[in-house]
């Protein structure tokens, strides 16, 4: 393995690591908050939580382009200094997160949905609050399902494309991340590099959905969930 392959694969972890524990607080409030409460506006809330997914990455890409463009709401000329976002590895965060949210949240969404909900309330009568009843006994009892998210939207995020190459270009060294090298390796007819990238990539997916699934099988619900 190259120092030029092995700094992709190390960015590529990175970023997917950075931008999987930046949506883990929002999405798991998300998850539980759709799951759990009715308020005006849920369905629109859901709409636009999902809405990533049925976007074009590159669409998603060209929006933060234009946020963080120089005379974008984000951009030096309106802020004053500059946030170093674009053609940065902070870029690619950035993207990965946003598409990443939405497999996160909704999985999330699910969890909390199939925990019963008379257990928290067994919880309430017990004098618990609604912060501790969440920690004490909703985290833990969705912690499996919790985790298999976690494990989606690092792999969502680990190969992403089209959204980063957008915002943070496919500098070598800097920001070219798997996906990114792989198209790089074949638009040059370097075909080795590129059969060896996609193979990593399909070890590590399938591994990550492997361990979701194997996640899945084994789900169980600890505390009030036990007879």
């Amino acid at each position: 393995m190259s120092p030029e392959v092995l700094s992709v694969i190390l960015l590529t972890l990175q970023v997917a690591t950075v931008s999987t524990l930046l949506v883990l607080l929002p999405a798991t409030v998300l998850g539980y908050a759709l799951a759990r409460y009715e308020f005006y506006g849920k369905t629109v809330l859901s709409a636009l939580v999902g809405l990533p997914l049925v976007l074009p990455p590159t669409a998603v890409g060209f929006l933060f382009l234009r946020l963080f463009a120089v005379d974008g709401p984000f951009g030096r000329e309106t802020l004053g200094f500059d946030l170093h976002i674009l053609l940065t590895w902070k870029g690619a965060v950035i993207a990965t997160a946003t598409m990443s949210l939405p497999l996160v949240a909704r999985t999330a969404r699910a969890t909390f949905e199939g925990i019963n909900p008379r257990l928290e309330l067994m919880a309430h009568t017990l004098g618990h609050g609604r912060l501790a009843t969440f920690f004490q006994y909703s985290l833990p009892m969705a912690r499996r399902g919790l985790l298999g998210a976690v494990i989606l939207g690092f792999t969502r995020a680990m190969g992403e494309f089209g959204a980063t190459v957008t915002i943070a270009g496919n500098i070598p060294g800097r920001t070219q991340t798997i996906a990114a090298a792989i198209f790089s390796a074949q638009q040059v007819g370097a075909q080795a590099r590129a059969d060896f990238l996609m193979l990593v990539a399909i070890v590590l997916g399938f591994l990550a959905i492997l361990s979701a699934e194997l996640l899945g099988h084994s789900r169980s619900l600890p505390g009030l969930a036990r007879p």
